[in-house]
Parts: structure tokens; sequence; C-alpha cells
């Protein structure tokens, strides 16, 4: 199979807590959090074109082409490296919109892994990362392809090893807009910032003592991720990951997150999910 032929993976996150610790002078949040890899994606497929044009093949609901983040990666990167060559872009969405799952941003940073190789440009994962910061701030995190601590606005990050962990990740029906939760007045912008340290002292291998601060606002205004994590929370310490709407809780086996997920109430859906170590992507680049 060639490289052309083959899927290429985009994998979720999951925000194991999310610390919102100040503001910076342009408004943008300055937060700490811990991002993990999960084995629950969209997929990607793409064809070559010869007159240099990026078009979607599989168009995205609700989305029009100048939000579609993957014909923006790939403008961008066709732009900034002076390339000729065009391409079709497939995407098998899976990820719900508005999850907190990072699905957007990590289309966007499988797509500018997949053609810098597809169109043998050859750049550094360093330089695909500063790309990618201008597509969004989770971006680079996906480029940088393992499970990280993440401060500033997402962009400053340091690999983390997380021990091996199952997910049951429920899916309200529910899209939460991001700009709207940061926006609110009774957002804590204060939480006494973390080490990495610190973190990892009070770590069990699937729990620990941090928070998602955006949750408060969230379950007040969306009235299905309350439930969500009401639900969730009877079987395991249940969270919502990102601005929402998406919750997971932790499980020591694929099992017993199967055995919670089997009790699912009629109107909810979720998915079982591995936690990984590093993106499937990640030799792509150096």
């Amino acid at each position: 199979m060639s490289e052309w032929e083959r899927a290429y993976p985009a994998p979720a996150k999951l925000n194991l807590f999310l610390h919102v610790v100040g503001r910076r002078a342009d408004g943008y949040h300055l937060l700490q959090s811990v991002f993990r890899l999960i084995d629950l994606g969209d997929t990607l497929r793409f064809s070559p074109r010869e007159d240099g044009r990026i078009v979607r093949a599989s168009p995205l609901d609700g989305v029009p082409e100048e939000s579609d983040l993957c014909l923006r990666a790939a403008r961008l990167l066709q732009s900034e490296s002076g390339c000729r060559q065009g391409v079709d872009i497939a995407l098998e969405k899976r990820l719900p919109m508005g999850g907190g799952l990072g699905g957007g941003s990590s289309d966007a940073a499988t797509v500018l892994l997949a053609l810098n190789r597809l169109w043998g440009l050859g750049w550094a994962r360093v330089r695909l990362q500063a790309l990618g910061l201008k597509l969004g701030a989770d971006v680079p995190f996906f480029l940088f392809g393992r499970n990280a601590f993440v401060e500033g606005i997402g962009e400053a990050l340091q690999a983390i090893e997380l021990p091996p962990a199952w997910y049951l990740v429920v899916a309200p029906r529910a899209s939460v807009p991001t700009a709207e939760i940061f926006a609110a007045p009774n957002l804590t912008r204060n939480t006494k910032p973390l080490k990495m340290a610190d973190f990892s002292a009070g770590w069990d291998g699937l729990r620990h003592s941090g928070r998602n601060d955006l949750e408060p606002v969230v379950r007040e205004r969306y009235p299905e991720v309350a439930r969500a994590l009401s639900w969730l929370g009877q079987h395991a310490e249940a969270r919502m990951t990102g601005s929402g709407a998406c919750v997971f809780a932790p499980f020591a086996n694929e099992q017993d997150a199967r055995d919670v997920l089997a009790q699912m109430p009629e109107g909810m859906r979720g998915w079982v999910a591995r936690g990984l170590d590093e993106h499937p992507l990640r030799t792509l680049a150096d």
C-alpha cells in the first residue's frame, strides 16, 4: 500500500484536569492541564491533485469551507512551504463537534503531518508546531505527539509519562461553544498554578486532586452535561474534558469500563477508549 492509499488517524485527547490560572492582557486565558491521547478519533484520507487546489471530498455538516480546519491547515502548509501540489481531503468524522475532545485540532494536525510526508516537505516537528499554533491552541499538542503537561494558552508542552488506563467517554447530546464558557462572568480564573511534580505527586495512577475549572459553568448552562456527569459519577470519578460537552471516567481495565457502558441510560452515547503513550503518526515528523 502506498502512503497515498493509507488511512491517517486523528486521535482525541482528554484533559485529565484543566485549571484556569490567569488571563493575558490580550484576553487569552492562561491554562494548566494534562492532555492524554486516546485511541478514539477521526480518520482522514488524501488523494493527489495536479491542479494545486485543496478540496474537501466529504462536506462537514454545519461547517463552511472557510471554517474547515482541515482545509485551512492544508492551505496554510501549501502557502508557507511554496508547494504547488494539491490534494483532496476526505474526513471520516467520529468525534462530536463541541465535545472538548480536540477533534478539529487533531484533524488539522493530522493534515499537517500527512501532507508534510505526502508532499515530500520534510519539515521538522517544531516547525509544524509553530505553524499549527496559527490554527488553534491545541494543534501543537497533537503535532508534539506525546502526552503532555500543558501551560500558557496550550502551546507550552512538557512530555509526561502516564500509566496505562482505560476510559469511558460519554457524549451528551450538546455542543458547547468554547468561547462562550471562557467568557462567562462566573468562571474561576485564579486557580493556584501547579508544578508538574505536584501533579505527579498527587497521582495514584488513575485519579488526582485536580479539577476542571470550566465544569461548574457548563453544568449550569447545559443540563445534558450535568446529567451525564451525575450518572457517570455514580460509577467512577467523572470529569468533563476541555470545555465540554464530553465527560469521562478512568478505569484500571477495559472490562470495568465496558461493564459501566452497558448500564448507560437511553439517550446517552459513549465509547470505551484506551490511553495512548504517543500519537500513532508521531514518526511522520522528526
